[in-house]
């Protein structure tokens, strides 16, 4: 067996066993299918009426030179122009409160063009289907909104943040649709919108052609993580090899190679110490 045919097979294993919860799934799980997109979103947001005109998925977002950019799982808009941003995530420490409020903040720069007023800025909804019951509360969501302390009234600033107990079992739609996210087998899935993908991308050719491309991206992606990590080892190596001559020179300060080396200043204070021993 060659080691692309290994490969291949390795990769036909990992998808038998994907589910909606899982990352590699969630890549292509909303992919030009609109109806499930508003499918789960009527369900996490209680709107049955909701009508999503628009989903991308993967859609990266950085509109500010140097700060970070995130890419979103699933991002729609229903035809009153309400933005959503759904994210599956399996570690709880994933989706701190930080994390949901750079998310947010990124959706409002997203939504908002120069010229524009302030009061034109869309509502926004991000939501994080958890695999686990993050606040241990038993609820199936948890719905998090500013308040106005003072008055007790809601802040009401059209910024929305749902967490999705991805662990609930219950009897209502929201039960059985986390069911479905934790599902391997279509068959086994309430939903037949969430069944068909499923069966889609596990089961035909094209769908198994779509989930193959995912997995090599990501091979790709961790091969690139790990060559820009030598890459940044080798560069703070270097530095520090750099800022041991400096040092050893007796004529250069601390802040000065700190500002050459781009080294902290607690880490060339270190390194004088090591010297100094």
């Amino acid at each position: 067996m060659t080691e692309a045919e290994r490969k291949h097979q390795e990769d036909l294993w990992h998808l038998d066993n994907l589910r909606p919860m899982d990352d590699e799934f969630m890549r292509c799980l909303f992919k030009d299918n609109i109806p499930l997109a508003q499918l789960v979103l009527r369900i996490i947001t209680g709107k049955p009426d909701l009508l999503i005109t628009d989903c991308q998925t993967q859609k990266d977002m950085k509109r500010l030179a140097g700060a970070r950019s995130i890419c979103l799982d699933a991002y729609g808009t229903d035809s009153s122009g309400k933005k959503y941003d759904l994210e599956v995530q399996r570690e709880d420490k994933g989706a701190g409160p930080c994390r949901t409020r750079y998310h947010a903040s990124v959706l409002n720069i997203e939504n908002l063009d120069a010229g524009q007023d302030f009061d034109e800025l869309p509502e926004c909804f991000t939501i994080f289907i958890m695999e686990n019951d993050v606040y241990k509360a038993g609820q199936p969501v948890y719905i998090i909104e500013r308040m106005n302390l003072t008055t007790g009234r809601p802040f009401a600033d059209g910024e929305h943040i749902i967490y999705v107990n991805g662990a609930y079992r219950g009897e209502s739609e929201l039960g059985r649709l986390m069911h479905d996210f934790n599902c391997t087998n279509a068959d086994e899935m309430y939903f037949s919108l969430m069944a068909e993908r499923t069966r889609y991308l596990k089961e035909t050719q094209k769908g198994v052609s779509e989930m193959s491309k995912i997995f090599e991206d990501i091979r790709r992606e961790e091969r690139e993580a790990g060559r820009l990590e030598g890459e940044l080892v080798g560069l703070n190596k270097r530095s520090m090899q750099i800022a041991l001559r400096m040092l050893a020179s007796g004529t250069i300060s601390v802040e000065e190679i700190s500002n050459i080396t781009e080294l902290s200043l607690d880490e060339i204070k270190e390194l004088k110490k090591k010297q100094s021993a």
